[in-house]
């Protein structure tokens, strides 16, 4: 995992291959609450594959005819996989309407409306429990004594917790660069983020990406936007910003910032925020050798709730960090993001001076509503229901996880190996 170095389990990894095919990697959201049956609300539940979410929302405003800024969900969920997941259309609450979404149900690509019916809330990101997994590993020699190093040391993370590495569905893969757009807003130049998120080619991506970009590199906008294939329907939205704006005359700081502002703002957000997850990954990798879970003095301790604890004794923390009621944390580096005491604060801080980094950096002044105050995040998760399964294929992995934690971490743990 991106800018992660350390593990909890000392087991042998049992290596291997996932996500060979897409079947191979489910995902089944936990949800926190469920629709009533009633309501003014519309919410779906679909199965997807090959898909982000975002593009079957996408699909779906654009097929009702609707804004985008209507439709709700609790998470992102992952592309190469099958998923299921709630959404949520707003204030649909007309029997016709019920009726068009029920007769777009076959026609949305590569996605299945299981269930179609009302709610009378609104559904809104993160709120869901957590997301459980079946997951295939493949190309292992031997299965059986793979299946048994697997169990040992899901029932070891079971208890420890696991590191809560940001997976590379923050990062972007194969193409590697959402940290990178959010570096460069860090560092104030607009015009350099957006040529990393259009611009800079990838040899893993197709060749027509590969020459959309390069084009784009050259200057070439309506070239490059030309070219593009079906899958760039980010770049697309910013380089028409861009032609429309070159029309008046040079490209200017406001150019680039109208391209960025063309994007749903989820995904403008994304940026700093794959940043910060990089930068924190760093600080869970020296933490955890530390021990994962073992407070240290002068951590910083927050609760399932997310609120920090205060005036504890060690042995109280210990305890409450043993009952997973409590965990340390480390920072996702923000304007305001306090760093812990001791000898942990001492290694967030050297983490940020090593990228010649200030806490306000983050401010993002040229784009100040995509900076971050920061926060504290618990640097282990809580992995449960964990067993390992032989089949004929390989290793089937089945657990569930907190939300906003990675199957690839604990995969990572599991395999010994590099997980995308």
């Amino acid at each position: 995992m991106l800018n992660a170095k350390n593990y909890v389990t000392n087991d042998k990894g049992i290596g291997g291959t996932i996500r060979n095919r897409y079947e191979d990697f489910y995902v089944e959201e936990i949800p926190e609450t469920c629709p009533e049956g009633e309501g003014p609300n519309i919410w779906i539940w679909i199965e997807k594959i090959g898909r982000t979410t975002f593009d079957v929302l996408l699909d779906i405003s654009r097929d009702l005819h609707i804004d985008r800024k209507r439709m709700g969900f609790a998470g992102m969920k992952d592309k190469k996989a099958i998923t299921r997941q709630w959404i949520c259309i707003a204030n649909m609450d007309s029997e016709k309407q019920f009726e068009e979404i029920n007769n777009l149900k076959n026609d949305v690509y590569k996605t299945e409306f299981l269930k179609i019916t009302r709610g009378r809330k609104k559904l809104r990101m993160g709120q869901l429990k957590g997301n459980k997994f079946k997951i295939l590993i493949k190309d292992i020699d031997d299965i059986e004594e793979a299946t048994v190093n697997a169990n040992n040391i899901l029932k070891q993370l079971e208890i420890t917790g696991v590191p809560n590495y940001f997976g590379w569905q923050r990062f972007g893969k194969p193409r590697t660069n959402t940290h990178l757009v959010g570096e460069a807003l860090i560092q104030n130049d607009l015009k350099e983020a957006v040529r990393r998120y259009i611009g800079n080619p990838c040899q893993d991506e197709s060749n027509d990406s590969q020459i959309a970009r390069s084009l784009y590199e050259e200057g070439k906008l309506q070239e490059s936007l030309e070219k593009m294939p079906r899958g760039m329907r980010y770049e697309k939205m910013m380089v028409r910003e861009l032609i429309k704006d070159s029309k008046r005359g040079e490209l200017t700081d406001n150019s680039y910032k109208k391209a960025l502002n063309s994007l749903p703002k989820p995904i403008q957000r994304i940026f700093v925020h794959a940043y910060q997850s990089y930068l924190f990954n760093a600080a869970v990798s020296e933490r955890i050798a530390m021990g994962i879970n073992t407070y240290v003095e002068g951590d910083i301790i927050i609760a399932n709730d997310e609120k920090i604890i205060r005036d504890k004794t060690p042995a109280e923390f210990q305890n409450l960090i043993d009952k997973f009621e409590a965990h340390p944390t480390s920072p996702l580096y923000g304007t305001k993001v306090p760093f812990a005491g001791e000898k942990v604060g001492e290694m967030e801080e050297s983490i940020l001076n090593s990228y010649n980094l200030k806490r306000e950096d983050f401010e993002v002044p040229k784009m100040p509503r995509l900076g971050s105050h920061g926060l504290r995040r618990s640097m282990r998760f809580k992995v449960w229901d964990g067993k390992a399964i032989s089949t004929d294929e390989g290793v089937l992995a089945e657990f569930s996880i907190n939300k906003g934690s990675y199957a690839t971490a604990v995969l990572r743990e599991v395999m010994k190996i590099d997980v995308v």
